[in-house]
């Protein structure tokens, strides 16, 4: 009771002292003194400000040169940088030509009326930023007069259909997701602006910025199918596009109320860092002048991104210099929903020019759990490689996607999503938000219920137990629940080894019927031997599978046995008549179990076109390229085996059959040569040529799933509880540099507390998951790795 008497004594007392302070002169929202007058100063150095800000005047002057027309806000940026009187009264007649309306939105097909919807946000938005810049060129009854209909028509309808007690119509259950924060918040900016001509206006302003709390901390709904809006990690789940709008409206609203009321901290600051940590973790710089993308998951675009909120959060304090960097890649861009210096905003709130990073602070990969998407990426250079995955919720601007992904390289986007269209179309529902616009497998031609994206998936997919150990990484989709009217299992494995990403499909049904995996690539898909080769421009990749069969090497009525390919239709992002092909991968008969293993290769400029022999079918099992990873299939009673030969190293990959859930109280235990394990996945790697009998000559192993690695009896992992290993030495294992000891580097996840021993002799330097630790070897010579997450 004491602490909510403090905690209602510090809310009161907050809104006590907003209230006794005097209202700032105008213009104090957005085009303050402060910002035009070291706009004034940057344009007589910086060429690209002084040449976009000239352009605005020149438009300016053409308009007032006009009769009739013109833009508010960059009348009204022109005015507060000049005083030259011209700007401000076109701008006032565009005003009261805007304010005069009888209302500004309403939507009568539903029941009861919204009176306040996205039109009623852009007006307010409009109609207070200019009202705040060109203040003090009007009269004090034309102040009155058009603060009392923004207050009519922009204020009052959007606290009574979203915040108020006595009318609210809305909930955040319902709309609290990018709309609640457009219209809630862009009310909020215009409260604040009407401020010296309407009493309750501060107030109304202060109570938007304690709302905004619940609508950051809004988890979801279980009854009504409703996700959470942010991932704790950061991430929005509607798409990128929609939370560069959502997020950017709060923090306009953020920004005019500190340069209004003065500065606030607020309890989820650092989720907001984290959100534009998200932005970039998304997105895929490329060289030259091609614009940076970003992941097109759900509603959105290639180009969509996180510009505008980065800006906002360097002009309230709080950002990193990694924004600059991710500033600097979006520049290219032809998304236009930013800051960019060609806008009003954009010219007052560029950031100042500093250093740029060369690349952020950032892990190259990363997971967001609990909206199911993930990341992994080679680097963040330019043209690297940045594969994203997709497994979590479906509804509203999230797409029927869940266990699909997505690849880029050398600076394409070679497997794409299925993108999206506008809404009126009918393609939006028919096609584009659905499974088979995306990269997933399906079953009797069924994954995700179409229904999903209106009613809301009842059991989202899910991501796991990412690692990142730089030559091998490692995520687990799971797509189960929203499939679970056909599937038992969907579970999708992403093995990236050196220059192969395995993509590794563990599904069982509840009955026989066909599985088809789906592969949608951007461009150019041709089959060249084993592989069927994607192309765009110089980038290419092979994509290869290897079980349970291969594709089929001369006349597919030939090899029945073989996996059957078929090419498909869909539509073209953003089109409602531009049919793609996309590929159809058949198993040869059907069944309710099975693993489906395929191989990315990514392709450079050393893997070039060769010609290979062929016999009278017009086959030829040689791949078309030359420098290739070789891969070699084998398998045994129980599991199924891949030998990958690249850059020096040679890994072996074991798939344990037994461990898919299809033993009861029964241990996986499998036996393999001379190694014993129980792990779902495990994967072994020696230096090529090395004696791999000998265990100190290992390079790294991982382990999906797994309690124990033995070989020939001598522990290399044993843990009580299966976990999720990667561990790699960083010195040279075949002791050529004459070192003694060695370094080891472990990521270890899967338990909140984990007490595990690895066989690694003479370590000298370890980190585990990322922090440095001294090693420390049990009585049995084994290194011990603990992760209490418990405390």
């Amino acid at each position: 009771m004491r602490l909510l008497t403090l905690l209602l004594f510090g809310l009161f007392g907050t809104v006590a002292a907003l209230k006794a302070q005097p209202t700032k002169p105008h213009p104090y929202l957005f085009y303050t003194p402060e910002r035009t007058g070291r706009l004034k100063e940057r344009i007589k150095t910086d060429t690209l400000l002084a040449n976009r800000w000239n352009a605005i005047q020149q438009r300016c002057d053409k308009w007032v040169a006009e009769p009739k027309g013109g833009n508010m806000e960059q009348l009204a940026l022109a005015y507060t940088m000049t005083g030259d009187k011209r700007y401000a009264d076109r701008a006032k007649t565009l005003l009261n030509d805007l304010t005069g309306r009888a209302f500004w939105d309403g939507m009568d097909d539903r029941t009861p009326r919204w009176n306040a919807g996205l039109g009623t946000s852009h007006n307010n938005w409009t109609a207070s930023v200019t009202f705040d810049a060109i203040y003090n060129a009007l009269t004090n009854d034309e102040r009155r007069a058009i603060a009392d209909r923004i207050v009519k028509l922009g204020i009052e309808p959007s606290i009574a259909d979203w915040v108020s007690k006595d009318k609210r119509i809305q909930s955040l259950d319902n709309m609290g997701h990018n709309w609640w924060a457009a219209i809630v918040f862009e009310a909020g900016i215009a409260s604040l602006a009407v401020m010296n001509e309407q009493p309750q206006a501060r107030q109304w302003a202060t109570d938007i910025m304690q709302n905004s709390r619940q609508w950051f901390a809004f988890s979801g709904s279980i009854l009504e199918n409703k996700p959470a809006n942010f991932d704790l990690a950061g991430g929005f789940y509607e798409s990128i596009s929609y939370a560069n709008y959502g997020v950017s409206e709060y923090l306009q609203f953020r920004l005019a109320y500190t340069n209004a009321l003065g500065k606030r901290t607020m309890p989820y600051d650092n989720l907001l860092q984290k959100t534009v940590d998200w932005f970039m973790h998304a997105a895929y710089p490329r060289s030259g002048d091609k614009p940076s993308m970003s992941l097109n998951f759900g509603d959105s675009n290639d180009f969509a991104n996180g510009e505008r909120p980065a800006k906002l959060m360097l002009a309230l304090g709080l950002g990193t210099d990694d924004y600059y960097w991710y500033i600097q890649q979006t520049g290219k861009t032809p998304f236009r929903e930013d800051l960019n210096v060609g806008t009003p905003m954009g010219l007052l709130y560029q950031p100042e020019n500093k250093p740029v990073p060369a690349t952020p602070g950032l892990p190259p990969s990363a997971m967001y759990g609990s909206m199911g998407w993930g990341t992994l990426r080679s680097s963040w250079k330019p043209d690297a490689t940045l594969l994203g995955v997709k497994s979590g919720y479906t509804w509203n601007h999230a797409h029927a996607d869940a266990g699909s992904f997505v690849l880029y390289h050398k600076g394409e986007n070679l497997l794409i999503d299925g993108g999206d269209v506008g809404y009126g179309n009918p393609e939006y529902s028919s096609y584009f938000v659905k499974s088979q616009a995306h990269n997933v497998v399906m079953f009797n031609g069924e994954a995700q219920d179409a229904r999903d994206q209106y009613n809301a998936v009842k059991n989202p997919g899910h991501l796991y137990n990412l690692l990142d150990g730089g030559s091998l990484k490692y995520m687990l989709a799971d797509a189960t629940g929203p499939t679970a009217r056909n599937f038992l299992r969907n579970y999708r494995n992403f093995l990236w080894i050196g220059n192969v990403i395995l993509i590794i499909d563990d599904l069982k049904t509840y009955d026989s019927g066909q599985f088809d995996f789906l592969l949608h690539y951007a461009d150019k898909a041709v089959k060249r031997g084993p592989d069927l080769e994607i192309t765009k421009d110089k980038a290419g990749i092979l994509f290869r599978p290897l079980y349970p069969e291969t594709l089929p090497l001369g006349y597919p009525h030939d090899f029945p046995e073989k996996l059957k390919y078929r090419t498909e239709y869909g539509l073209q992002d953003r089109t409602t008549n531009v049919k793609i092909p996309y590929y159809v991968l058949s198993l040869p008969e059907k069944t309710d179990r099975t693993k489906l293993v395929n191989a990315i290769l990514l392709l450079d400029e050393t893997n070039q076109s060769i010609q290979t022999a062929t016999g009278s079918s017009g086959a030829s099992g040689a791949a078309g390229r030359s420098n290739l990873p070789t891969i070699e299939k084998f398998e045994g009673t129980n599991y199924l085996g891949l030998r990958i030969t690249q850059n020096g190293q040679v890994t072996e990959v074991y798939i344990n059959l037994l461990a898919d859930g299809r033993l009861m109280h029964r241990n996986a235990n499998l036996t393999i040569g001379d190694w014993q394990t129980d792990a779902y996945l495990s994967a072994i790697t020696f230096p090529e040529g090395a004696n791999r009998q000998d265990l100190t000559q290992l390079s790294s192993f991982f382990v999906g799933n797994g309690s124990y690695l033995r070989k020939s009896g001598k522990p290399l992992l044993s843990s009580l509880s299966k976990v999720f290993l990667h561990a790699a030495r960083t010195s040279d294992p075949l002791r050529r540099t004459g070192h003694t000891g060695s370094q080891l580097n472990v990521q270890l996840q899967g338990q909140p507390l984990i007490e595990a021993s690895l066989g690694f002799e003479n370590v000298t330097k370890l980190n585990v998951n990322n922090k440095d630790v001294s090693p420390a070897y049990d009585s049995g010579k084994l290194l011990r790795i603990d992760v209490d997450q418990t405390k």
